[in-house]
């Protein structure tokens, strides 16, 4: 008898790269980028003309409108990511956070893009608008729905 017997072959690597490959772009097709948790109620105006916006990397978005849990109150609150500002100065630390997760040359191109409720008072976006000026943030997006012409 011989000593040396056969022993198991070694495993074939040759697939190895498609195999992750695969898996990658399984990954990447299915996944969603997140969003914020709606912590308010947002029920958009509605509005004729109406305009996307062209990049959504380059948007921060303010959300202002009752809040969902009944035991926060009925007046409007504003939510920053996921959270509710404390104080209508929280929103100058969120621009800031906003620019310094970005490049130098994209930080001019973000816009602000404020998410209301309907039935919100014009007070408290009039105080938004106020810091986002004070912080430099100019370029302010309002969000609607687009109006369906019911004349024809």
């Amino acid at each position: 008898m011989k000593k040396g017997g056969k022993g198991t072959p070694a495993i074939s690597t040759a697939s190895l790269p498609d195999i992750i490959f695969m898996l990658l772009f399984f990954f990447m097709v299915t996944t969603t980028m997140r969003e914020a948790t709606l912590l308010v109620k947002i029920t958009p105006p509605q509005a004729t003309e109406v305009q996307k916006l062209e990049k959504k990397s380059l948007v921060d978005y303010i959300y202002i409108g009752p809040p969902l849990k009944k035991a926060l109150g009925t007046d409007s609150r504003i939510q920053l990511n996921d959270q509710f500002a404390t104080d209508i100065k929280d929103i100058r630390e969120f621009i800031e956070l906003g620019r310094s997760q970005r490049d130098e040359a994209e930080r001019q191109l973000i816009t602000t893009s404020l998410k209301v409720n309907k039935d919100t008072k014009m007070g408290i976006v009039t105080d938004v608008k106020q810091e986002l000026r004070e912080v430099g943030a100019f370029k302010i997006n309002y969000s609607t729905a687009k109006k369906l012409d019911t004349q024809k």
